[in-house]
């Protein structure tokens, strides 16, 4: 099936690793040209480097605000147009309900929900009917996840801010879409595991919660970020997709 991303444009922040690079990385491979941020200006360079000719890469913290207006504009004047976003960030920190400190849960804050939102809001003035946006949310949105007590706070009221947005954007033909990974193969899961007294056996353990026995892959996430994002997928707005390999048993 040919997803129509031939020549159009997006945004991917928190692309040089991990979910938002394997999803940068689908898009292209059908034919989009993708402007990837990061913190880290060589790690970013690097990441548009490896993404080859359709790629671009700026430096940029979702946590200034002056960053979201400066993507957008940065991205339309790369390649001429935008015609859609993807936000994707770091997770925040790890730890209980009592042990997060204010000033954790300030910076996660800043980051991970005013820094989308911004980007989400600078987006929508920028694109056009067929334009989308997408949030990389998490499987807290449904159901806290033990000892990421900051990210069960935090995703949950992004995924009703993309609610609202998709209600606000029907009108002029934006879609807004969010992804629920679950246990997918990247470094944060790792690093996660490995907060475990033994880690072999907490992924064990979580292997054997999800339906199909494993981890998924980031190619796997990529994928389906690049369907919901492309043309295909014109009539799927409000909707968030768990990319968790049956993880979630509700409906």
């Amino acid at each position: 099936m040919d997803l129509g991303l031939k020549d159009r444009v997006y945004l991917v922040t928190g692309a040089t690793r991990g979910l938002g690079n394997a999803s940068a990385r689908a898009l292209v491979e059908d034919g989009a040209r993708v402007v990837v941020t990061g913190r880290d200006g060589k790690t970013v360079a690097d990441a548009a480097a490896g993404l080859g000719e359709g790629a671009a890469g700026i430096a940029a913290d979702n946590a200034d605000p002056a960053t979201a207006e400066r993507l957008v504009a940065a991205a339309k004047e790369r390649f001429g147009r935008l015609d859609g976003v993807l936000i994707s960030v770091g997770g925040p920190p790890a730890g209980s309900a009592t042990d997060n400190t204010d000033e954790q849960w300030i910076a996660a804050f800043d980051s991970v929900f005013l820094g989308a939102v911004r980007l989400a809001r600078a987006a929508a003035g920028a694109l056009g009917e067929g334009g989308v946006i997408g949030f990389v949310l998490s499987g807290s949105v449904h159901e806290p996840i033990p000892g990421l007590t900051v990210s069960n706070g935090l995703r949950p009221g992004l995924a009703g801010f993309a609610k609202s947005l998709a209600n606000d954007l029907g009108p002029r033909g934006i879609r807004v879409i969010g992804l629920l990974p679950g246990r997918i193969e990247t470094d944060r899961i790792r690093e996660l595991d490995a907060l475990s007294d033994d880690p072999a056996a907490t992924r064990a353990e979580a292997e054997a919660g999800i339906p199909l026995r494993r981890y998924g892959a980031v190619e796997e996430f990529g994928r389906a970020a690049a369907f919901l994002l492309s043309p295909a997928a014109s009539y799927l707005t409000g909707v968030m997709l768990p990319v968790d390999g049956g993880a979630r048993h509700g409906f």
